[in-house]
Order: C-alpha cells, then sequence, then structure tokens
C-alpha cells in the first residue's frame, strides 16, 4: 500500500447501527495531526489511549483526511487547524500560529470543522526570537 500524506481529524462518534443505512454521527474532535503516512500514523499514534480515554460511554473513535504532499504544507494546515478549533488532545498551536497570514478552505466530510477561515501570526510567535525567548 502506498504511503499517503496530509492532515487528519479524530473525532468521538457514535455508530447509529439501527438506521438503514448505518450512519455515524460525529459528537467532537480530539485531535488534529498531520503525516507522511496517516494510515501508519494513526494506527500507531502515542496518543491513541488518550483519544479512548475522552470518549463517553457508546462513542467510538472515527478518522478523516485529507491529503496534503509536501511537508511544510501539512505542517501549516495543520497548525492553522489546531489554532482555529483548539481539539483537546492538541498541546502546540493551541495558542500559538508561528506561520504567515494562512486561509484554509476545506470541502466534502468535514463536519465539526469551519470551512472556510483566516489565522495570523500571533504575536507570542512573532515576538520570540530564534530560541523562542525574546532578549
Amino acid at each position: 500500500m502506498v504511503a499517503k500524506s496530509g492532515i487528519y481529524g479524530v473525532y468521538a462518534c457514535i455508530h447509529n447501527k439501527d438506521e438503514e443505512p448505518a450512519t455515524v454521527t460525529l459528537k467532537w474532535i480530539l485531535y488534529i495531526g498531520e503525516s507522511a503516512d496517516i494510515q501508519d500514523r494513526v494506527a500507531n499514534h502515542n496518543l491513541l489511549t488518550s483519544w479512548k480515554r475522552q470518549l463517553k460511554q457508546g462513542e467510538v473513535l472515527c478518522f478523516n483526511a485529507a491529503l496534503i504532499g509536501p511537508e511544510a504544507d501539512r505542517q501549516r494546515a495543520e497548525a492553522a487547524m489546531i489554532f482555529k478549533h483548539k481539539p483537546p488532545c492538541n498541546t502546540e498551536y493551541t495558542d500559538n500560529f508561528p506561520f504567515d497570514t494562512t486561509t484554509v478552505t476545506t470541502s466534502g466530510k468535514n463536519a465539526l470543522m469551519q470551512a472556510s477561515f483566516t489565522v495570523t501570526r500571533t504575536e507570542k510567535a512573532a515576538g520570540a526570537g530564534a530560541y523562542g525567548r525574546r532578549w
């Protein structure tokens, strides 16, 4: 199987098995990440146990992905999505966006995510020196 690179979302979901056809209801977004190999990263993620602990009774983990090739683009898109949506299992980029102004426009199945938004570099990031502090 060929690795697919991009960003991915981890959700708390409920499978509605009694509906015809069966459906999935997304309850909330837990985590946003990026990887050169999304499938391998999600299957072997060091936070998998933490994600599962966030689930309420009857919920399961669900995932979505957007394919993005170059690593720099993936990191910037991931940071923008985290900064905008602030998933509870993310720690990096929740209060800091260290990139130039970025507009993200999504399409397709992107429930619980804003379809189009713009984020700008935060003061915290802009004021930091090369080693993360002011001199």
